[in-house]
């Protein structure tokens, strides 16, 4: 199955299914017709194992990022930046990322500032990326203070997911993306929770013609909300549901060790825990039935899963990191709790007390 999807003003088309990387030099000179030079922005993991399928590709520059979450540094962007200089891109030009969110984070941001724009497509090589990272066009990077704190709205001209790369996704990584297509799964509603639920064992099994109508309905319940507000000026902000816990998650490990989507999974079990304490759920059975889920699928249910003494996840650090929540005020971070499937408060402040209580 290959699907093509319109995202936001902008249109972008999502191409999903098998053996897609082949054909995306062709989609370029095809669609791209005006384009006078081409960078790939590649994790190089992904530039081993799949960059000899870019048929096409011999001869363009390559700009190598390392995996994961350290490719989302200043230090990063700037190398990024002075690779688009030295390689002589004009405002004709596109960036190809190819790799999980952290590339197509780090890229679209590359190409949102250098000479104030350039196009960037986007291949997404993880199930996170597929489902979540890739689509919207949200960039960003981490600093010091926080996970995602400098970044820009920048469309993406169109996106690859691949589902065949699946197959070669390591374990932890097809966990993360797992906790992104629970979170949209809770937001599109019924019948794509029970989808989830139904379909458990194909999709551990990685069964492909499954995945892809997966990858598909994720994107399209994605698309759906970002085309109703691109910007995140109101009903976008139910896409971060689980995230302001899973954020300072990761800024209490050092962005290392967690992985985004598992951190999600935790901080979605932790806001069905906030709304149950504040009586603002209405369907009381909601946190068990999402409790089994994630068991079955392999994902974290409590926080203590999370801990290790490598890692002990302190509340005090975890209550630091709510600090710069980039939905709230400074020290008032404000969290999306669910009421039921497909039903959200999108902007809750919690009580100090409770939050610490939440995060022992």
């Amino acid at each position: 199955m290959i699907a093509t999807i319109a995202i936001d003003s902008a249109a972008c088309p999502v191409h999903i299914g098998p053996e897609l990387l082949e054909g995306v030099r062709d989609f370029i000179d095809a669609e791209l017709s005006d384009v006078d030079r081409i960078l790939l922005i590649a994790d190089g993991r992904v530039l081993e194992h799949h960059g000899a399928r870019l048929r096409g590709f011999v001869g363009v520059p390559v700009h190598v990022l390392p995996s994961g979450e350290v490719a989302k540094s200043l230090r990063q962007l700037e190398l990024a930046l002075a690779a688009c200089a030295d390689e002589g891109l004009s405002r004709s030009s596109v960036i190809v990322s190819l790799g999980g969110g952290a590339t197509s984070d780090l890229a679209g941001l590359t190409a949102s500032l250098f000479k104030r724009g350039l196009r960037v497509v986007h291949i997404a090589t993880s199930l996170l990326a597929q489902v979540d990272a890739s689509i919207g066009g949200k960039t960003a990077i981490n600093l010091p203070a926080g996970k995602n704190l400098a970044g820009t709205f920048h469309a993406p001209t169109a996106i690859f997911a691949d589902t065949s790369i699946l197959r070669t996704v390591s374990p932890l990584d097809w966990r993360a993306g797992l906790g992104e297509v629970v979170k949209t799964a809770l937001i599109a509603g019924e019948a794509q929770l029970a989808f989830v639920e139904q379909n458990v064992d194909a999709i551990l099994e990685r069964d492909l013609d499954v995945v892809a109508d997966l990858v598909r309905r994720c994107v399209e319940a994605k698309g759906a909300v970002v085309t109703e507000d691109p910007f995140e000026e109101g009903p976008r902000r139910v896409l971060n549901l689980g995230h302001t816990f899973a954020h300072a998650i990761e800024f209490a490990a050092g962005y290392t060790g967690i992985a985004h989507g598992v951190a999600v999974a935790c901080g979605i079990g932790l806001a069905l825990e906030a709304a149950q304490e504040i009586d603002l759920l209405e369907d009381a059975d909601l946190p068990k039935r999402v409790n089994r889920l994630f068991g079955r699928l392999g994902l974290p249910r409590t926080i203590l899963e999370l801990r290790s003494p490598m890692r002990p996840l302190a509340p005090s650090v975890l209550m630091r990191a709510f600090e710069h929540d980039k939905k709230g005020r400074f020290g008032e971070p404000r969290f999306v709790l669910p009421k039921a499937v497909g039903r959200f408060d999108l902007s809750v402040k919690l009580d100090g007390e409770l939050l610490e209580h939440l995060l022992r």
